[in-house]
């Protein structure tokens, strides 16, 4: 309010700008100003830093809340992987294809004759029966039976785990084209130990397919051409001598 001398009263209202048809107060036009040189000293682009986000750098890992700059965990979980799937093939690759043995003599070949045991306990006879089996399309009841025999002489335990896990793979899983036949007693005896294995936890699954090599194919190896060529190939070669 002024007076008759066209000063203001001591109780006067400060001045007041119009500002898109409202009124603003003068200290809230300074504010607006304020506001106005903060966000244009700002770097384009930023963004106010987001609840909860702690120190976390700008490079933190998409794929995990570690912290890590080079997604370091994943780079350490891959490399893991990878040498569990070497290791898995090296101990897969390690059953040759056929054993390394001296040719027989013709005394061990008819000792083949006259027991399961002769045949199987020399590398020449375990590789003629492989032959003859091969021909019948059972290669993977020997091939199961080695591979149990070469789990048994190991103590370590990681890799009597991993060789345990891939026999069981290559001929317990059902899903295997080299499953070997087995009831299901000895499968469930299998399969609960599994849990942590020991080197002697196909023992029994390889007593049952020993027995049956013996009772069905021995029998028609002994009267197969693989045994019997090798047979008079032998004795050819003793008469020449």
């Amino acid at each position: 309010m002024r007076t008759a001398k066209g000063g203001e009263s001591p109780g006067a209202s400060p001045p007041t700008t119009l500002v898109d048809g409202g009124i603003v107060m003068g200290s809230e036009r300074m504010e607006m100003r304020k506001r106005q040189m903060t966000a244009a000293q700002e770097p384009p682009g930023s963004v106010p830093d987001q609840p909860g986000a702690g120190n976390r750098g700008s490079n933190a890992c998409c794929f995990c809340w570690c912290c890590c700059c080079s997604c370091s965990c994943l780079t350490v979980r891959n490399q893991e992987d990878q040498r569990l799937t070497r290791a898995s093939h090296e101990l897969r690759t390690e059953l040759p294809t056929c054993e390394e043995s001296p040719t027989p003599t013709l005394e061990e070949v008819n000792a083949w004759a006259q027991s399961f045991d002769n045949l199987m306990v020399t590398p020449a006879g375990r590789n003629a029966f492989r032959e003859f089996l091969r021909t019948e399309f059972s290669e993977e009841n020997m091939l199961f039976w080695m591979a149990c025999e070469e789990l048994k002489k190991e103590a370590n335990k990681n890799i009597i785990e991993e060789k345990a896990r891939i026999i069981y793979e290559d001929y317990i899983s059902i899903l295997s084209p080299k499953e070997v036949s087995l009831d299901s007693r000895v499968r469930e005896v299998i399969n609960r130990n599994m849990v942590e294995p020991s080197q002697h936890i196909f023992d029994d699954a390889q007593l049952q397919i020993y027995t049956l090599m013996h009772r069905d194919s021995y029998p028609r190896f002994m009267n197969s051409t693989v045994y019997k060529d090798l047979l008079q190939s032998l004795s050819e070669k003793t008469a020449e001598a």
